[in-house]
């Protein structure tokens, strides 16, 4: 009998505010230190490898570099960890601006901007620097570079254009210029096969090509998880409160996932 009132207490004590705090202060905690040893690992690769960009290659394929092999090499692999992890720690930030909408947290309005702010960068970036040898920071031609010779670039550049894509259609969505909720189509068709595509997508002669494709394996299965959850947040959107907040914390959390497992990338 004693213990009834501390079980009650705690009880409500979860039903409260309280509880969503912790979780995201422990999220946010998590976040800030495998962000902070993630980039500062890629950026020490960058540093000791002297990545520059290469001026007589094949064109055929971005897997040469002066004639050695590109993919597995000390620059190949610092400039592809580089990458996964700067494209980890923008999806993580958007992940945490999503979980706390999802959880209720008294969060500022602008947070549900975050998500397609985050996904134009993230689409930028990948449509400049996704490859070194690909248009147009390398010495393929937009022709060559979007042609399909190489798929791993290829698939590369769907993603930078996916998340541009995205980020339009969830920012008109966000502002309410697109009130349909076939707007909401683009985000899901477009995440599907993007998830799809991590388990064909391929590094060519890598000598660590099985742990890449662990990797992706795994980015998939929570991608299309991910967007099963989206899916299901525009459907549920006209159900009960409960149902819809349901769905937005499993993609929330998918999203988290995701993040976290790009930052911890490795080759």
């Amino acid at each position: 009998m004693g213990l009834s009132p501390i079980v009650r207490a705690f009880g409500q004590w979860c039903d409260g505010m309280k509880w969503r705090t912790s979780l995201l202060s422990l999220l946010l905690l998590t976040v800030g230190l495998s962000s902070f040893g993630g980039i500062i690992s890629a950026q020490s690769s960058l540093k000791y490898s002297a990545i520059s960009p290469p001026t007589h290659q094949n064109h055929g394929s971005h897997r040469e570099l002066n004639g050695d092999t590109w993919e597995g090499s000390t620059q190949g692999v610092a400039y592809s960890e580089f990458n996964h992890r700067f494209a980890g720690l923008f999806v993580l930030l958007f992940g945490l601006a999503e979980l706390g909408h999802a959880l209720q947290y008294q969060v500022p309005v602008w947070t549900r901007m975050v998500l397609p702010v985050a996904l134009g960068v993230l689409g930028g970036y990948l449509l400049i620097w996704s490859d070194h040898e690909a248009w147009p920071i390398g010495s393929l031609t937009f022709a060559q570079t979007f042609s399909g010779q190489d798929p791993e670039i290829l698939q590369h550049k769907f993603y930078g254009v996916f998340s541009s894509a995205a980020a339009v259609t969830e920012a008109l969505r966000r502002i309410s210029w697109a009130r349909h909720p076939g707007w909401a189509v683009p985000m899901l068709i477009l995440g599907f096969f993007g998830a799809i595509l991590l388990f064909v997508h391929s590094h060519g002669n890598h000598p660590a090509n099985h742990i890449i494709e662990l990797h992706h394996a795994f980015l998939g299965t929570i991608g299309i998880g991910a967007a099963v959850s989206s899916a299901m947040m525009a459907w549920a959107s006209s159900a009960s409160g409960k149902t819809t907040k349901r769905w937005e914390m499993a993609w929330a959390i998918c999203v988290v996932v995701i993040g976290l497992q790009l930052l911890v990338y490795f080759e």
